[in-house]
């Protein structure tokens, strides 16, 4: 999404606007990617401190859905981010809200960036000092 805020690629494609949710697009639960870092490290010292292997969700509890990203992802970067509607892929579901209860009990783990604003924020900041798309 942010590729295309940044002129790297032509668009971005949304699976499906007929969906059951309030704008037809799907709705996802997002969190940074040092909240997932640390979440991480969280289990590896869990584990190595004799902690049993467990499943667990991350997410912050919140959801939105594809055009509310791309509309903040506008706001945020100022820019226009132009998309193209497909159809909607086999077996996607809806809503997908994550629930960190069982990683909060047993962790410690919590959210540092838990709106979608930080979030976006701070990849956009981290986009124009390096540039991803010329690897």
């Amino acid at each position: 999404m942010l590729g295309a805020a940044a002129g790297k690629i032509r668009h971005v494609t949304v699976f499906g606007d007929d969906h059951p949710t309030r704008d037809g697009t799907c709705v996802r639960d997002y969190i940074h990617v040092t909240d997932l870092a640390e979440a991480h490290a969280l289990a590896a010292r869990h584990l190595r401190s004799g902690g049993e292997s467990a499943c667990l969700n991350l997410g912050n509890e919140a959801g939105y859905s594809v055009l509310e990203v791309i509309r903040n992802a506008e706001r945020i970067t100022g820019k226009t981010i132009p998309y193209r509607v497909a159809p909607r892929r086999p077996g996607d579901p809806p809503e997908l809200i994550g629930s960190p209860e069982k990683a909060k009990a047993l962790l410690g783990w919590r959210p540092m960036h838990g709106s979608l604003d930080s979030i976006l924020g701070s990849a956009w900041t981290w986009h124009q000092r390096k540039d991803p798309w010329s690897v």
